[in-house]
C-alpha cells in the first residue's frame, strides 16, 4: 500500500475510533438534561449508559471475526453505518425506551468499529512502521474516552441534550463516502465461522457484563446478579475448552504463550478496566443531580 493511501487509511480509522470511543463517556454529561427532557427515571438513566456498554463489549470479538470472514472494510462500513443510524435515531429520541434501543444500536455499531480499525492499520502499515501506528491508535483511543465527560459537557451547556448525538451523524456519513473511496478491503483466515465459539463468548461476556454493570444497583449478592455472573464465567469457561479443542478456532489461544503478545494484552485490559471504570462514578453523579432537579 503506497504512502498516500496509507495516510487516509490512518485518518479514515482514527476518526472513526475517537468517536465510537467517545461515545462510551459523552452522554453521560447530557444525563441530567435527558432525564428532565424524557421524564426518565434513574434507572432508566443507568440504561442508557448501560445499553452501549453492554453491546459494545459483547459483539467486539464476533464482529472481528466476521470481519476476516467477509471482508474487514465491509464490516467496518456496516459498523459506521449503524453507529451512524442509531445516532440519528438516539437524537429524535421521543421517549427513554426509544432513547435505549438507539444507544444499543450505536454500541452494536462500535463493536464492529473499533477491533476493525486496529486490523485494517496492522494491514495497511509496513511491520517496520507498524508499532509506531498501533501506538498512536492507542493514544487516540484514550483520548476519545477521556474527553467524553468535556465534549459531552460543552455540548449541553451550549445545545440541547441531543446535539451528543446530532455531532456523529455528519462524521458519521463522511467516514461512509472516504471510506468507501480511499480503504481498501482486506480478508483474514476465510475460515468457516465457529458458530459454538461466538455463541459462546457473546453470551458469557453478556452474562458477566451485565451482572457487573447492574451489580451495585441490584446488589452484589442478588440472584439476578449472582446467576448472571456464574453463568458468564461458565460460558466463558466453555468457550476456551471449546477454543483449545476446536480445529478451527475463532481465537488462537497459543497466542497468549507469547510474553510479548500477552503484556500487550494486560496492559490493554488495566487500562480499559481504569478508564471504563471511571463510568460507574460520572453516571452515579449524573444521576444524583438528575434526582435533585427532579424535586425541586
Amino acid at each position: 500500500m503506497h504512502g498516500t493511501r496509507r495516510l487516509w487509511t490512518f485518518l479514515i480509522v482514527s476518526i472513526a475510533l475517537f468517536m465510537g470511543m467517545l461515545d462510551n463517556l459523552v452522554v453521560t454529561t447530557a444525563l441530567p438534561s435527558i432525564g428532565r427532557a424524557l421524564h426518565a427515571d434513574v434507572a432508566d438513566l443507568e440504561w442508557t449508559v448501560n445499553a452501549y456498554t453492554l453491546a459494545f463489549a459483547v459483539l467486539m470479538l464476533p464482529a472481528s471475526a466476521l470481519g476476516d470472514r467477509f471482508g474487514r472494510r465491509r464490516i467496518f462500513l456496516l459498523g459506521v453505518c449503524l453507529f451512524t443510524a442509531g445516532s440519528a435515531a438516539a437524537a429524535l429520541s421521543p421517549s427513554s425506551t426509544i432513547l435505549l434501543l438507539a444507544r444499543a444500536v450505536q454500541g452494536v455499531g462500535a463493536a464492529g468499529i473499533m477491533p476493525l480499525t486496529l486490523t485494517m492499520l496492522s494491514a495497511a502499515f509496513p511491520p517496520e512502521k507498524r508499532a509506531a501506528a498501533i501506538g498512536l491508535w492507542s493514544g487516540i483511543s484514550g483520548l476519545g474516552l477521556a474527553a467524553g465527560p468535556l465534549v459531552g459537557g460543552a455540548i449541553v451547556s451550549g445545545w440541547a441534550w441531543n446535539a451528543v448525538f446530532w455531532v456523529n451523524v455528519p462524521v458519521g456519513l463522511a467516514l461512509l463516502v472516504l471510506g468507501h473511496l480511499k480503504l481498501e478491503e482486506s480478508l483474514g483466515d476465510r475460515r468457516p465461522l465457529d458458530i459454538p465459539g461466538i455463541g459462546l463468548v457473546g453470551a458469557g461476556l453478556f452474562g458477566l457484563v451485565y451482572g457487573l454493570v447492574r451489580g451495585n444497583s441490584l446488589g452484589w449478592s442478588s440472584p439476578q446478579i449472582v446467576v448472571a455472573l456464574a453463568a458468564g464465567l461458565l460460558l466463558l469457561g466453555g468457550f476456551v475448552l471449546h477454543e483449545r479443542r476446536t480445529a478451527r478456532p475463532m481465537l488462537d489461544l497459543s497466542l497468549f504463550a507469547q510474553r510479548h503478545f500477552a503484556a500487550a494484552n494486560l496492559a490493554g485490559f488495566l487500562m480499559s478496566f481504569g478508564m471504563f471504570g471511571s463510568i460507574f462514578l460520572i453516571d452515579r453523579k449524573s444521576t444524583r443531580l438528575n434526582s435533585s432537579h427532579a424535586n425541586i
